[in-house]
């Protein structure tokens, strides 16, 4: 997708409708918050959706011994994930495409801060695919129809952030 805009859009496609969501880092921080509240465990699968540079796959593996994929549909976002990957000796899976259409069933763990309009596309997709027990973390925005298990606020750089934790029943 090309954009005249200097801050870099992501195009999703669902349906007819076209969503962009900005790439906007998760503060380093907030990662680490997000995999302890959501219990992420050696060996467990993480998704983070929207890998964006790949700070939450990175730390996942590294910290956590998880299992880490990355899934993210911007190419060039692709190729300098790999580039971290390959210099820190961090090993993950890296999916190019579309989060809406990729098999999120082996997830134990699924990471997210997108918006609250791909959170409502994405939440259906969750209750279908993922399998009992698996958790989901989102960053600022919360899942339509779904009810948190838990809620942390946690100030970064002296701004309040909300994250919500989920699980499938």
């Amino acid at each position: 997708m090309i954009c005249s805009s200097r801050l870099p859009l992501y195009g999703i496609v669902i349906g007819v409708a076209k969503i962009d969501v900005a790439y906007v880092p998760t503060p380093k921080d907030i990662v680490r918050h997000m995999l302890h509240l959501a219990r992420l465990r050696p060996g467990e699968t993480v998704f983070d959706l929207g890998a964006g540079d790949g700070r939450v796959i990175i730390d996942a593996a590294r910290h956590f011994r998880g299992k880490a994929v990355g899934i993210e549909i911007d190419p060039e976002r692709i190729s300098k994930i790999r580039e971290r990957l390959a210099s820190t000796g961090i090993r993950a899976e890296l999916i190019e495409g579309d989060l809406l259409e990729v098999d999120l069933s082996s997830a134990d763990v699924i990471s997210i801060y997108l918006s609250d309009s791909v959170n409502a596309k994405l939440a259906p997709k969750l209750k279908r695919e993922l399998k009992k027990g698996a958790r989901v973390v989102s960053l600022d925005y919360t899942l339509p129809g779904w009810t948190p298990e838990r809620e942390l606020v946690v100030n970064t750089s002296g701004i309040p952030r909300k994250l919500y934790l989920y699980e499938v029943q």
